[in-house]
C-alpha cells in the first residue's frame, strides 16, 4: 500500500458512522511505584500517585472509532451506579453517542482496576455481573439500534462474555442488519462462539480460532485450514485470523487466504489490540475498502496501540507515522 492511499482511506473515515453492541465497562487505572514489600504478604507496595479512568471492553471499539474520526453509537448494558455515570461522562467526552446504553439498576457496571506500578501491571481486579441480559433489556437496545439503523454503515459486535450478547439478540441484529444491506462485524469470545452465525466477518485470534475448532495450529498449513473450516461452520463471509507477531490471516469465500505481517515495532501492552483491529477493520469495509486493504490498516493501527502502556486507541496521525516508521525499518532491513 502506497501512502498517499493509506491517507484517502483514513480521511475517509470521518464520513462513516458505525455502531458497537456488547459489553461495555469502566477501565480503571492506579498508577504509583514500588520501593518496598509489604510486611504483612510476600507482596509489593504500590503507592498510588494517579487515577485514570478510560471507556473499556466494547466502549473502547467505540473510542478507537472516533479517535480515527469516525462517528460511533454504544449499545449495552450499565448500572444505576457511580462507574456507570463516570464512564457515560468518559464516553460523552469522546462526543460517543450513548442513546444505546440501556441502565440496568439492578446490574452493576462493570469495572476492571489496573493497578501499576513503574509502569508495569501489578494486579488487575475485575468486579462485574455475567449475567444474561433478560427480554426486555434485548428489546430495549434492539429497539434504539434499530431506529438509528439508517444513518449506520454497520454494526460491530464487541463480546465480552458478559452477558449482552446473547443468542437471541444475536439473531435478530445479524437478519435486520444484513437485510438492510449494513455489515456485522463480530469481535468473539469463546463461550458464545455457537452463536455466531452468518455475520459478515469474526475477528478470532489464534487462541479463540484454535479452541473453537477443538485443535491446535501446528503449522502453517493448519492455520489455513483452520480459517476454511471456520467459515464452513459459523457460514460467515469472512474469517480474520489475528495471530500476534505472525501478523494476521483472512479467509474470505471462494477466495485465496492472504496473510499479512505483523507491523509491531515495540510490544508494551497488548491491552485492547483486537479493540484496535475490528474497529479499523470495520471503518475500512464502511468507507469502501477490500477486506485485504482493510486488514492492512488494521495491522497498522495495531501495530500503535501495542506499543503503547494501558488501553489505547490509535489516531489517523499515528498510524500514518508508524506506516512511516515500520517502512524505514523495512528499507534497513533490506540494506
Amino acid at each position: 500500500m502506497q501512502r498517499s492511499e493509506l491517507e484517502k482511506i483514513l480521511e475517509g473515515f470521518s464520513r462513516c458512522s458505525l455502531a458497537v453492541l456488547g459489553d461495555v465497562m469502566l477501565d480503571e487505572f492506579c498508577w504509583g511505584k514500588v520501593d518496598r514489600i509489604s510486611p504483612e504478604a510476600p507482596v509489593p507496595i504500590v503507592q498510588v500517585k494517579t487515577e485514570t479512568w478510560r471507556p473499556g471492553g466494547a466502549a473502547n471499539v467505540a473510542s478507537n472509532l472516533v479517535t480515527l474520526g469516525a462517528k460511533a453509537h454504544i449499545f449495552g448494558i450499565i448500572g444505576d451506579d457511580g462507574a456507570g455515570r463516570r464512564l457515560t461522562e468518559e464516553l460523552q467526552k469522546e462526543k460517543i453517542g450513548t442513546a444505546g446504553l440501556i441502565i440496568d439498576s439492578g446490574r452493576r457496571t462493570s469495572v476492571k482496576t489496573r493497578i501499576l506500578g513503574q509502569n508495569q501491571q501489578m494486579i488487575r481486579v475485575d468486579r462485574e455481573n455475567t449475567e444474561a441480559i433478560d427480554y426486555q433489556r434485548q428489546k430495549d437496545i434492539l429497539g434504539v439500534l434499530l431506529d438509528m439503523a439508517d444513518e449506520l454503515d454497520g454494526v460491530i459486535v464487541s463480546d465480552y462474555a458478559k452477558g449482552v450478547i446473547v443468542e437471541d439478540l444475536f439473531k435478530e441484529v445479524v437478519a435486520r442488519f444484513r437485510k438492510l444491506g449494513k455489515f456485522i462485524a463480530v469481535d468473539p469470545k469463546l463461550k458464545n462462539f455457537p452463536i455466531y452465525r452468518k455475520p459478515t466477518i469474526i475477528t478470532p485470534n489464534t487462541k479463540e480460532a484454535e479452541s473453537a475448532l477443538g485443535r491446535v495450529f501446528e503449522s502453517e498449513a493448519d492455520v489455513m485450514k483452520g480459517g476454511v473450516d471456520l467459515l464452513k461452520q459459523t457460514g460467515a463471509d469472512s474469517i480474520l485470523i489475528t495471530r500476534s507477531e505472525h501478523g494476521m490471516s483472512l479467509f474470505e469465500k471462494g477466495k485465496e487466504p492472504v496473510t499479512i505481517p505483523t507491523r509491531a515495532l515495540q510490544v508494551f501492552d497488548v491491552t485492547g489490540a483486537g479493540d484496535t483491529v475490528i474497529s479499523t477493520f470495520s471503518l475500512g469495509l464502511a468507507s469502501g475498502c477490500s477486506m485485504p486493504v482493510a486488514a492492512e490498516v488494521a495491522n497498522l493501527a495495531a501495530g500503535v496501540v501495542v506499543g503503547i502502556v494501558g488501553t489505547a486507541a490509535a489516531s489517523r496521525e499515528q498510524v500514518l507515522e508508524h506506516y512511516d516508521r515500520s517502512h524505514f525499518a523495512d528499507r534497513n532491513r533490506v540494506q
